[in-house]
């Protein structure tokens, strides 16, 4: 993160973040790190930063986040939301800050509905494998799994072109 310049910050951003639909604890956090800690976006890619976001929504840094690309990076998989002690709703509060960006300009429609797939697509993909791992535990034939995954997969890169 660059300097914060004092006089550029939004002091009601936060509000409007919390009177929306799904973002109403966001404030709560006390930036305990445990989003981050338990990300997998995170894991394999640094920029991305769930207590970063929270922090620079709370100090009103609206034209930096709504336009940053790791707004779109969210696998929307709850860890975050699960394991927050304040119940922030993280993942809540990406789909609030996503709207957000669309409606002001930032992103367009097109990005959020793709988004929207690639989020829904690893969620199928996710249950999938994990059908998998646990067909594969109790030693029966999981071949055709593989096979409906991998169309899965090669469906949903098709719709999201």
């Amino acid at each position: 993160m660059e300097n914060i310049v004092v006089t550029q910050l939004d002091k009601d951003f936060k509000y409007e973040i919390a009177s929306r639909p799904g973002a109403g604890f966001f404030k709560r956090c006390f930036s305990c790190g445990t989003c981050t800690a338990s990300c997998p976006v995170s894991e394999i890619d640094e920029s991305f930063n769930p207590r970063l976001i929270i922090h620079q929504a709370l100090l009103g840094m609206r034209e930096e986040l709504l336009s940053s690309n790791t707004l779109w990076f969210c696998a929307q998989c709850y860890t975050c939301y699960a394991r927050c002690p304040q119940d922030v709703r993280f993942t809540d509060v990406m789909t609030v800050l996503r709207e957000m960006a669309v409606e002001q300009g930032h992103a367009s429609k097109a990005m959020k509905i793709k988004t929207e797939k690639i989020d829904l697509l690893a969620q199928k993909l996710r249950h999938g494998i994990a059908e998998y791992a646990l067909k594969r535990e109790k030693g029966e034939d999981a071949s055709i799994l593989v096979e409906e995954l991998k169309k899965e997969l090669a469906e949903g890169l098709e719709e999201i072109k």
